[in-house]
């Protein structure tokens, strides 16, 4: 059951195609001019060119890899380490490509915010998660993730006893798109097998390494600095909202309501009077505007049980006016269904319509409610639970959590407007032991819709940065309690908003959110601007390293990856009490590089394909 677009947004949804368009122009433009200058024979020696991108090389740092490679025992044992790690994480990575494949091509669905192609370039503004205000925390942490990732394989070189020819950095325009070190081939082939393995796996080891330090720094002196200014943070409001038309904006904070103090988000809710049609609002602590509340969809499902759409509004329920949340229920009151006057968001002519009011669930096929109805795969609106009236899926939700399993329910729901009234007998929830499962997946809301009767989606502020080591309570819970699940969730954070866990992507302090946050303690004599610049560039410069790291694991040429899985076919063939030989190891690291790739691709298309 998937809702349709939020009307709540702060970012057009063209920007990224369009912007996509005028990268791709000036790509080819920038490769026009390589040509150019490559045909004219006015690119400096140290500088190659393959395609659109520049190569930089220099031989200049040798003389300290050869002072920093001194210590060969402890490099090895380091590397060592890191063989260990990448062996783990390739495996993991084949594994799960391969589930995720079979899972597209077993149970296609439309093609979600993460699976997009576009969302595979790390290109800010491009990439549905990677806003543009985050591109400087990005380029620096590519670059340290370049820098540290390439100067491993060249330490371990002089480890080992390779020679090196020459070392790099390659650019796409001006993103630094990779780093290189060319070893000599003839020394390559003299190092052991170990050695080799070794040197292919450092680079991967120093990412993780400076994953590690950069969210040690970020989980603690940093995030403990920052603090939740007071107020609701406004992260988006709807087109056409009350909240629009009073000159609310994105980024602002509501620090009052009729001249009561807001201390966070919850606190709007408690200070705004239900049945008040007009309230004051206070932003930012500093300008005040008055708000005219009325009732907006900022969300629908697709194809829902009901025929309204977001942006529409709700202007009166049984022929009395309402303009807020409460005075919807109230008009409502213990009736099932209810005729709402409604005003489109693309007509001026107002309709009436006779809906159901309660929780919009689909039925899952085999659990205990489609046992009791055979609605399996049909979108229901429960009314009702007993002489319990239910007017949207927080009130479900809120019911069954004080059933027990084996526990007798009598259901009201309503399809395609048929009203059916069922005893269910109430299972066992498969992932929590001791819960009632009446077998659905519900939408949030009342009968498949968001209402908003001010037109704000508020930022998850706290949350954000409980998840990151500063103050606040988190809703994960305990995860956030141990290093490496704040480490997890805090990598989750710029796709948190397109994969539907939370309302907004976290892209670091930026674009406007700093508003919501002030620096406190021994670091504020740094400034705000300083000590966010700082959290920025080590959220990014955490969350790259750990991405270049898992990226380079895939066991597949051209990267470390490939080259570790060939090296560890190697040593294994040889002990096998068979006659070994290159076109042995040829099969093993062909297929498994095939593999990886055809499940890649599967991932990414397969599900749109196959859906549609």
């Amino acid at each position: 059951m998937d809702y349709g677009t939020p009307a709540v947004v702060s970012v057009p949804e063209l920007f990224g195609s369009e912007l996509l368009t005028w990268v791709v122009v000036g790509l080819l433009l920038y490769w026009a001019g390589i040509i150019a200058l490559r045909k004219l024979d006015l690119l400096p020696g140290f500088v190659g060119a393959q395609g659109p991108i520049l190569t930089f090389h220099t031989k200049r740092g040798r003389d300290f890899l050869d002072w920093l490679s001194g210590p060969k025992r402890f490099w090895r044992a380091w590397a060592n380490i890191g063989i260990g790690i990448a062996v783990v994480v390739m495996a993991t990575m084949f594994v799960f490509l391969l589930l995720a494949a079979i899972a597209a091509l077993t149970t296609p669905q439309p093609t979600g915010g993460v699976q997009q192609p576009r969302n595979v370039l790390v290109i800010p503004g491009v990439n549905d998660f990677l806003p543009l205000s985050a591109t400087p925390g990005i380029v620096v942490g590519l670059l340290v993730g370049l820098v540290v990732h390439e100067g491993g394989h060249g330490l371990l070189c002089r480890v080992e006893d390779i020679d090196i020819n020459s070392m790099g950095i390659a650019m796409l325009a001006i993103i630094p798109f990779g780093a290189f070190v060319e070893p000599d081939q003839e020394s390559s082939k003299d190092a052991s097998r170990g050695g080799q393995t070794r040197m292919f796996a450092a680079g991967v080891t120093n990412n993780f390494a400076v994953t590690i330090i950069a969210f040690a720094l970020l989980f603690g002196p940093i995030a403990g600095a920052i603090a939740v200014a007071p107020g609701a943070a406004v992260g988006g409001v709807a087109p056409g909202s009350p909240a629009e038309d009073a000159g609310i904006e994105p980024n602002d904070r509501i620090t009052a309501i009729d001249g009561e103090p807001v201390d966070d988000n919850d606190d709007l809710l408690a200070s705004l009077d239900p049945n008040s049609d007009e309230v004051t609002v206070e932003l930012d602590g500093e300008r005040t505007t008055t708000v005219d509340r009325s009732l907006l969809v900022t969300a629908a499902i697709d194809g829902g049980p009901v025929d309204l759409s977001t942006g529409d509004q709700i202007v009166a329920v049984d022929g009395t006016d309402v303009g807020t949340e409460q005075a919807f229920i109230d008009a409502v009151g213990d009736d099932h269904t209810a005729s709402l006057t409604v005003q489109p968001a693309d007509d001026d002519e107002q309709t009436d319509t006779e809906v159901p009011i309660g929780a919009a669930v689909e039925v899952a096929d085999g659990e205990p409610l489609d046992d009791a109805t055979g609605q399996a795969g049909t979108v229901v609106i429960i009314t009702a639970i007993g002489d319990e009236r239910v007017h949207d899926y927080a009130a479900l939700e809120s019911q069954l959590a004080d059933a027990e399993p084996g526990d007798e329910l009598s259901i009201v729901s309503y399809a395609d407007g048929d009203r059916d009234e069922a005893e269910v007998t109430l299972g066992e929830h498969p992932q929590q032991p001791g819960s009632a499962f009446l077998g659905i997946r519900g939408a949030p809301g009342t009968s498949g819709l968001e209402l908003n009767d001010l037109g704000v989606q508020l930022y998850p502020a706290e949350e954000y940065l409980a998840v990151l080591g500063g103050g606040g309570e988190s809703s994960y819970g305990a995860v956030t309690d141990t290093f490496l699940g704040k480490i997890g969730l805090a990598l989750l954070l710029p796709l948190i908003g397109v994969v539907g866990i939370l309302p907004f992507n976290f892209a670091g302090f930026t674009g406007g959110v700093q508003n919501f946050y002030e620096v406190q303690g021994s670091l504020a004599a740094l400034g705000d601007g300083t000590v966010f610049i700082l959290a920025n560039l080590l959220f990014w410069t955490g969350w790259i390293n750990v991405q270049l790291g898992f990226f380079n694991c895939i066991p597949a040429f051209p990267l470390d990856g490939g080259h570790i899985l060939r090296t560890s076919t190697e040593a294994v063939v040889s002990r096998l009490p068979i006659e070994a030989n290159r076109g042995m190891v040829r099969i093993v690291t062909t297929s498994v590089g095939l593999t990886m790739l055809i499940s890649f691709l599967a991932m990414l298309f397969a599900q749109g394909w196959l859906a549609s």
